[in-house]
Formats: structure tokens, C-alpha cells, sequence
């Protein structure tokens, strides 16, 4: 099978990738078919929903950072796999689908949400075949038995990890948890839903370069930490920035505990903090979202930002310590500035 060249990391590649394996399906036989069923429902009910979605273009970081994992750990560019950081970007696709499901969300990547398109039943299935194609795509990739089966096994835990966050996720609100328990909530479910997906990230190109234990696991640590900036910054962006607000208005309306509730629970007195918990029910209850996020944003201030930016240089401190003047790690400071950028 032809994969797409290891350097071309935009939605044109996992579509390719996608037409590319479905040629050799062995459930396929002769012009596509198997037992009457002809290409063109494949088309209708899988690989159709499947290309639209990944044919969308995303930031595409994670799949950066399998690159930079890869060439820390000590693997040659030219000798990665070529679907290797695919993989992961293929999961998050799958979790993207579902997730745009349980939040009944209008719009992803510049267009209507997949179940909006195709009904939520062909949604549904299309997202959870895209978390199992990966399992069969590292079976491919032509690595080691043990690092195959390290691979396989991380792959398995992300996904459990994943699901437990998306489950804190979808149950937990602001207004049910007091300022004791609320930063734990949110940091559970960051390390959970978005660190763990990052953290799989590094591991894929630090254990497919057949990277020590010791680098492997300062790269899978430096994944988690990023992911966890990741969100905090989503979750800023959403309330700071007029480009995201809609974002922001979402978070606020379902009462997610986000990264700027943590901080007001560490940070805020009780009267204030009593204030914006009883206010939080209320836009729940269906009140404009900026009874919440006006406040939040004049008490947040500078700081909520200058909060992403300590994380991310804590987590950037190990890295420079452990690989100094490394060339990747200007990539991945590069990068690092390219995200806090985009959600601005």
C-alpha cells in the first residue's frame, strides 16, 4: 500500500489515507465488492462521512509532535513511517465527531458537524470506527514486536483515559461543585480528555524511534503537560477572545468546570466566588452566558493567560534540560507559539 509522504501533514493526506486503505480491505473482493455489497454504499454509509470530515483542515499539532517525539528520541526523519503521526490525528477525529454529538454542536472546521450532514446515527459510527482504524494502521507500520505491542497498549489506555475525561466531561457542572472540589475536577479531566490524546502523541514517535525508557518518558510527560496548556488555553480563548466566543458562550451555557472556574476557586474570595456559582445556574437555566463571562473576564485579567504561559514553560524547562540546542526543539517552540497564537 502507497501512504501519503510523512511531510504532508494536512487533512488532504488522512483522506488519501482513507482511499488508500480501503483498496485493501480484505473484506473487499473483485471492483470493490464482497458478498453484493458494491463500492458505492461503502461510499454512502463510511467512506463518504469519513473523507468529508477528514478532508477538513485542523491544526494539526499533534501530528507535529509525533515528529518532533520521533526525532528527539533519536529516530531519522527519513526513516519514520509516513502514516505514523496520522494516527493520532485519525483519533481525534473519531473523538471530534462524538464529541460535536453529546454537545449537539451546529458547526466543526468551517462546516456543519457531521451528524448534521448525515443524520447522528451514521455520525456515531463513523467516529467510533475512526478510534479502532488506528489498531489496524500499527499493525502496518513494520516496527519491532515490542514496540508494536508498547504502541498497541498506550493506544488502548488513551482511549480508556479519554472516555473517563469525556465522561467528567458531560456530567460535571459548575454550580454542583464548591471551590474545594472544582480544581481537581477541571485538572482530572484535562489530564484525562486532552493530556492523555498529546501525551499518545509523543509516545507514538518516541517509542517508534526506539527511544530509552528515560526519553520516552520525558517525552510522553512533556505530551501530557502540553495537552493540559492546550485546554487551558482553549478555555481562555473561549472567553477572552471575540473570535471565540461562541465557544466560550457553549462552555458557559452547559456549565462545564473549565480552567478559568479553577482559577476563580483558588483565587477569589468567597463572596465573589458565591456570586458567579448561583450565576452559573442561571445560564444554565437558559440566562444570556455574559452574566457569567463578563465578570469572569475582568477578574481573569492578564492573569488566566500568564497562567498558560508559567504551565507552558515549566513543561518546555524539562525538555530544554534534558536536550539542549537540540534542532526539534525549536520546532516545538515554534509550535508552542503557533498555538498560543491561534487562540487569541
Amino acid at each position: 500500500m502507497k501512504f501519503p509522504a510523512a511531510a504532508a501533514l494536512d487533512a488532504t493526506a488522512l483522506a488519501e489515507l482513507l482511499d488508500a486503505d480501503f483498496s485493501e480491505w480484505p473484506e473487499l473482493g473483485e471492483n470493490g465488492t464482497e458478498l453484493g455489497v458494491p463500492t458505492e454504499l461503502w461510499e454512502k454509509a463510511l467512506l463518504g462521512p469519513a473523507r468529508e470530515f477528514l478532508s477538513r483542515p485542523g491544526k494539526e499539532f499533534r501530528a507535529r509532535l509525533v515528529h518532533s517525539a520521533w526525532s528527539l528520541a533519536g529516530g531519522e526523519g527519513d526513516q519514520m513511517p509516513a502514516q505514523l503521526p496520522l494516527l493520532v490525528e485519525i483519533i481525534h477525529a473519531g473523538s471530534l465527531i462524538i464529541d460535536d454529538i453529546q454537545d449537539q454542536s451546529e458547526s466543526r472546521r468551517g462546516a456543519e458537524t457531521l451528524h448534521k450532514l448525515y443524520g447522528t446515527a451514521v455520525a456515531i459510527n463513523t467516529g467510533n470506527w475512526l478510534y479502532y482504524w488506528p489498531f489496524v494502521l500499527i499493525g502496518r507500520l513494520g516496527l519491532e514486536p515490542t514496540v508494536q505491542l508498547d504502541l498497541y497498549q498506550q493506544a488502548s489506555l488513551t482511549m480508556l483515559r479519554c472516555h473517563q475525561g469525556q465522561a467528567l466531561d458531560l456530567s460535571a457542572r459548575v454550580f454542583e461543585l464548591g471551590a474545594r472540589d472544582l480544581p481537581g475536577v477541571v485538572a482530572a479531566t484535562t489530564r484525562l480528555k486532552t493530556g492523555s490524546l498529546m501525551e499518545f502523541a509523543a509516545r507514538l514517535g518516541a517509542s517508534a524511534a526506539g527511544g530509552d525508557r528515560k526519553t520516552t518518558a520525558l517525552l510522553s510527560k512533556f505530551g501530557r503537560e502540553l495537552g493540559c496548556a492546550l485546554q487551558m488555553l482553549d478555555d481562555v480563548g473561549g472567553l477572552m477572545a471575540k473570535s471565540r466566543r461562541a465557544k466560550g458562550n457553549e462552555d458557559l451555557r452547559l456549565a462545564r468546570p473549565t480552567w478559568p472556574w479553577s482559577w476563580l476557586a483558588e483565587d477569589a474570595d468567597e463572596v465573589t466566588f458565591a456570586k458567579l456559582h448561583g450565576d452559573a445556574r442561571a445560564v444554565f437555566d437558559g440566562s444570556d452566558p455574559e452574566l457569567v463571562a463578563a465578570p469572569l473576564r475582568e477578574l481573569l485579567g492578564q492573569s488566566g493567560p500568564a497562567k498558560v504561559k508559567h504551565h507552558l514553560q515549566r513543561a518546555l524547562a524539562g525538555l530544554e534540560e534534558e536536550f539542549p540546542g537540540a534542532p526539534a526543539l525549536t520546532s516545538i517552540h515554534r509550535e508552542v507559539s503557533r498555538l498560543e497564537r491561534s487562540y487569541v
